[in-house]
């Protein structure tokens, strides 16, 4: 049996870890209960890339702890010392021709694909509007994620776990 009071560590992934993967991030920590231990990174983040502000403010007003979000490469997770992953989500969207990161050797992966928030040049109003609905489509998976009995969660089941939920 686990130590369920170890918590779970998922890394959330996409391009440019500013948009998707931030608010994944943002939300599991402050869903999970210290159950879950959310981390976020990207596959190429641009050299000065930062947490796209939309979607700071998004999360801010649904009352989410934005503090010490901050765009990173995955490398950062594959450095020695690093914490060590139990779940790897990719967050960014297939079908927009994305390149979905790859993580080698890792235990359980699941790919939950979301439209950019920030794609395009759509109005201020129209990309916060985008940027809710992200966060509320993620919200909604990452509840049944967190509210999964502690046995789903066990290493051996977690991979079927993690994908089943990309069909929700």
């Amino acid at each position: 049996m686990a130590d369920h009071h170890t918590p779970l560590n998922v890394l959330f992934l996409c391009t440019h870890n500013s948009a998707r993967s931030i608010l994944a991030e943002a939300l599991l920590n402050d869903m999970g209960q210290g159950r879950f231990r959310a981390y976020s990174a990207g596959s190429s983040p641009r050299a000065s890339q930062q947490p796209n502000p939309l979607g700071l403010q998004v999360l801010q007003r649904a009352g989410v702890a934005i503090d010490g979000l901050r765009s990173k490469s995955w490398d950062e997770f594959a450095a020695p010392g690093a914490p060590h992953m139990d779940l790897i989500i990719t967050v960014c969207d297939n079908a927009a021709g994305e390149v979905c990161p790859i993580w080698p050797g890792h235990p359980a992966t699941a790919h939950w694909g979301y439209p950019d928030p920030s794609q395009g040049d759509a109005p201020e109003d129209t990309k916060l509007e985008a940027f809710r609905q992200t966060m509320h489509m993620m919200r909604r998976r990452l509840e049944l994620l967190v509210s999964l009995p502690a046995d789903k969660l066990e290493k051996a089941c977690l991979q079927g776990t993690a994908r089943e939920l990309s069909a929700h």
